[in-house]
């Protein structure tokens, strides 16, 4: 079947298919690449991977593209389910023989309640999509394909579970379908050098974390890993399709996990001579991060969440503040560029926790810090927590612009002194001198790093408005 898979247009620059934590659209424009969606797009001849947000196409034009398709596969989200469904009821309406598939981690966990908002979704395949989409492009039935849920005369059919793909070397290089379908130097993150291409080495992760979305719902938590072999093959392919990208990110929990394999694969890159960059946790050791550093590691991506232990073990990070301590000062030492993640509102928190947390960014001080406010999505244990203890909200994740709000209301934590909180954040952590100097100073080294810089400037303190107009409403 002719087939279109799509990063709808829900909000401007919303991040719904790149794997992220928070669906959501971010502080300063940030575009990730739809690495899920890529898979099944490779897997399937003749297909189109259409990233709406990132290239700027509207509902109508998605809309008109969709016409000449006969299978449309959808990826939603949480935040972004209703505006998903009036434009897979609008793609109907326009060719009613296509066939429409929802994808992702909302319609995984809720299927049934996915089905019943529209008759336009003809089908959604749950946790890993990838041979499901391509078992019905190839025109298999509905029937004979596991991990899927669809309608069957006047009732509701659940498939049994896809179980997870163990060989990953088997799926195609994502970086191929980049290069195929989508224009690469439109894909920037604020911390990653520009121009930048994604994908995994793995897939699952170990860690058991309460709120983060993706091992709970889609991937699992046993971790699978490509071949050594096979991630320099794709990375040798990547620097032949893009000569001119500044870096590699890889999108995936191969590097916080499995020392013997993540010094293998730098024993593997050293001859490459590229730069990198991953995600991390604060287990990483000493010998195992110089490996990174000296096959050209650049900068690692942190989840440090919270700076009070009783938090850190409410939410089972497996990790402590005076690990995440020595795990900066390796870093430091030897020259590694971290982006920390930080999160208000997890279970336990009070002003005193988040001023907690606000000290100890300051204190760790990494190069450039993101500030969530914790969402409980169905399927995570977080929500579940919310949900027992009356917590959660009947309130929108997001603004009009697709930017968080909270949807959770602790006890004596109003909704809007969390904002107030996330604000107060980037403006103690940001407005320090010796940070001012640091971003001054990058911004030195280019006139195109300078307008970038104050291009992400205007964006944060647009934002910054809005945010502080809800929070004193």
């Amino acid at each position: 079947m002719h087939t279109l898979i799509v990063n709808p247009p829900s909000f401007d620059d919303f991040d719904a298919a790149g794997s992220s934590r928070f669906q959501a659209t971010r502080e300063i424009k940030s575009h990730w690449y739809p690495v899920w969606l890529a898979y099944p797009a490779g897997l399937i001849e003749g297909s189109r991977l259409l990233d709406a947000p990132t290239h700027g196409v509207g509902a109508e034009e998605t809309i008109e593209i969709a016409r000449g398709y006969e299978f449309v596969a959808l990826c939603t989200s949480t935040a972004g389910f209703a505006s998903d469904v009036r434009l897979a009821e609008a793609i109907k309406s326009a060719n009613p023989e296509v066939k429409i598939a929802f994808v992702g981690a909302h319609v995984t966990v809720l299927p049934e309640e996915s089905l019943e908002a529209t008759p336009a979704i003809d089908f959604v395949a749950r946790k890993e999509y990838d041979y499901a989409l391509a078992e019905f492009a190839d025109g298999r039935s509905l029937k004979d394909i596991a991990g899927v849920s669809y309608r069957d005369g006047g009732r509701i059919v659940h498939n049994p579970d896809r179980p997870s793909i163990q060989d990953l070397d088997a799926l195609p290089f994502v970086t191929e379908v980049y290069h195929r379908d989508l224009e690469y130097k439109r894909y920037d993150i604020p911390y990653l050098l520009y121009p930048y291409v994604s994908f995994y080495s793995s897939r699952g992760c170990p860690a058991l974390c309460t709120f983060c979305l993706w091992p709970q719902t889609m991937t699992g938590h046993p971790w699978r890993t490509r071949s050594v072999d096979n991630v320099v093959a794709e990375v040798e392919r990547t620097l032949t399709l893009f000569p001119d990208i500044k870096e590699i990110f890889f999108d995936d929990d191969t590097f916080p996990f499995g020392k013997r394999r993540t010094l293998e694969l730098c024993e593997a890159f050293k001859p490459l001579g590229f730069t990198w960059s991953c995600n991390a946790r604060v287990h990483c050791d000493y010998e195992t991060l110089k490996a990174m550093k000296e096959s050209g590691c650049r900068l690692l991506d942190v989840g440090f969440e919270s700076g009070d232990p009783t938090i850190l073990k409410n939410i089972k990070k497996g990790a402590t503040v005076e690990k995440a301590r020595e795990f900066m000062c390796y870093c430091k030492e030897l020259g590694l560029v971290v982006h920390g993640d930080f999160q208000v509102g997890l279970p336990g928190e009070t002003p005193e926790t988040i001023e907690r947390t606000i000290r100890f960014a300051m204190e760790l001080d990494p190069e450039t810090i993101q500030v969530s406010i914790t969402h409980p999505y169905p399927g995570t244990e977080f929500h579940d927590y919310v949900s027992e203890r009356g917590y959660l909200t009947e309130d929108e994740m997001t603004d009009d612009s697709g930017h968080q709000l909270p949807n959770i209301q602790y006890p004596g934590l109003d909704r809007r002194y969390l904002v107030e909180m996330v604000e107060q954040f980037y403006d103690r952590y940001y407005f320090r001198p010796k940070v001012v100097y640091r971003i001054l100073r990058r911004s030195a080294t280019s006139m195109r790093e300078l307008k970038r810089r104050l291009r992400e400037g205007r964006e944060f303190l647009r934002l910054r408005s809005d945010r502080r107009r809800f929070s004193q409403a």
